[in-house]
């Protein structure tokens, strides 16, 4: 087992045997032209796979002009550092611009305010760092929990594990959606927030936060939307008229938001926002300090030295999208992710699990799902797999256009006819997973911690 897993690892993760290996500073420096070919030779070939629409998320837009226009904004604003206002006063009219664009877009009023981050998971600390703070201070609250929907992001995980926070799990209802009885019942005096996800990544299921809105509301606890997913799809998905309930500052119990800008808001990536109701929340997320031997020394995000130009950036490709870009973008979106629900629903071995828009997951009762997985692995396809239960998702981006769903669909109809011949015999990923899902929490997390170790260690 341990030799068919470090062959499928080394496939997948090492595919750049050949190529030379640096393991330090060459003495004399290499020519700029050999460098640029060796990184273009490496990421062309990595390349194919999404260009062709064949890969689940990971690219959101990749339209050549329109990465043409970002990287060209990038260049000309390389070297700003929001670190240093005084140097470049700008980078504060970029960030508060985004900021008050999201809000607005979140339904915000003119007191929310908030920050440009590096991603979602810098996002997500930040919002749990915040209401740790905020308890201490203003509630005396020194052993703090938050309480999570399994199906909350992972960040969320590594953010309590980091910031010593205690979580209590919620679990899921028969539609893949956060159990609002159980978050009741889950409430303490030691709650500093609840979390709740529009949508969550493994179903795109969105939780009931209209509902957990009035529970925080009620209680007086903090209450974080994460919709680093869905941030900039659901708000132009419900002016389309699909079925969008509501999930933001609209919610009076909706005290903080976080969503990406490098995922459907189609910046470059390495940008995400943190957005609060109340400045007196936003306060609790800065570091200062007045007693530096070097000087005053303040942050607003766990961030020092920032990439001003993937902000600037940002901004740019909101401005040049404009609400009627957005709006088409998602169009395009969720009509495909129409177009595979209504034709995968005609095989009965497998199902969508809870009622999504475009995050897409699938399971089965009578197959091994994991095997359907690696059968569209085979035909070029990068699919998410998810665990607890077995399942594989697609997000749907603009990479995937009809031409893309009808292929999607034919290739998951023969997988599935070749997947009953395996019968329960597992192959590729389909061991690993398995395995993982089969250990003690304690003992898988050990067993991926040293995989990752190997995966940068091991030539």
């Amino acid at each position: 087992m341990e030799e068919e897993i470090f062959k499928v690892l080394r496939e997948k993760f090492k595919p750049f045997q050949g190529f030379p290996e640096y393991k330090e500073i060459p003495m004399n420096g290499i020519p700029r032209e050999e460098i640029i070919g060796m990184i273009k030779k490496l990421i062309d070939n990595e390349n194919k796979k999404w260009k062709e629409g064949y890969l689940s998320g990971c690219v959101y837009h990749g339209e050549d002009s329109h990465v043409e226009f970002l990287n060209e904004i990038y260049s000309i604003a390389s070297q700003v550092n929001p670190l240093h206002p005084d140097v470049w006063p700008s980078s504060i009219k970029f960030e508060a611009e985004i900021v008050r664009m999201c809000s607005k877009i979140f339904n915000g009023k003119e007191s929310v305010c908030g920050s440009v981050t590096s991603g979602g998971t810098e996002s997500i600390f930040l919002a749990m760092k915040t209401y740790r703070d905020y308890a201490r201070k203003k509630f005396a609250i020194n052993e703090p929990e938050i309480i999570l929907p399994v199906s909350a992001h992972a960040a969320f995980h590594k953010s309590a594990e980091y910031l010593g926070i205690r979580i209590k799990y919620v679990k899921l209802d028969e539609q893949f959606c956060a159990n609002v009885e159980e978050i009741k019942e889950k409430i303490s005096d030691k709650t500093i927030a609840i979390v709740a996800s529009a949508p969550c990544f493994p179903y795109g299921t969105i939780d009931p936060i209209k509902d957990i809105s009035e529970v925080a509301e009620d209680k007086n606890i903090p209450f974080h939307v994460d919709a680093c997913l869905g941030g900039f799809i659901l708000p132009w998905a419900k002016r389309l008229g699909y079925p969008v309930p509501s999930f933001d500052f609209e919610l009076p119990g909706v005290t903080s938001i976080s969503a990406d800008l490098h995922k459907y808001g189609y910046s470059p990536k390495g940008v995400s926002v943190i957005l609060y109701r109340d400045p007196e929340l936003w306060r609790h997320q800065f570091y200062v300090n007045t007693k530096w031997p070097g000087g005053i020394y303040f942050s607003t995000t766990f961030q020092g030295s920032k990439a001003g130009g993937l902000l600037i950036a940002a901004w740019a490709a909101m401005l040049h999208l404009g609400e009627e870009g957005y709006i088409q973008a998602t169009r395009k979106i969720l009509e495909v992710a129409d177009y595979i629900k209504e034709n995968t629903s005609k095989f009965s071995e497998i199902k969508i699990l809870g009622r999504p828009l475009w995050v897409l997951a699938f399971g089965s009762d009578v197959l091994n799902i994991y095997n359907v997985a690696e059968k569209m692995s085979e035909k070029g396809w990068g699919l998410n797999l998810l665990l607890n239960p077995p399942a594989f998702h697609i997000a749907l981006t603009l990479r995937h256009d009809m031409s893309v769903a009808r292929r999607f669909v034919s290739d998951l109809k023969i997988s599935i006819e070749e997947s009953k011949k395996l019968g329960s015999e597992a192959k590729g990923f389909a061991p690993i997973y398995g395995m993982m899902a089969s250990l003690p929490v304690e003992t898988s997390d050990e067993l991926l911690s040293y995989l990752v170790q190997w995966m940068y260690m091991e030539p």
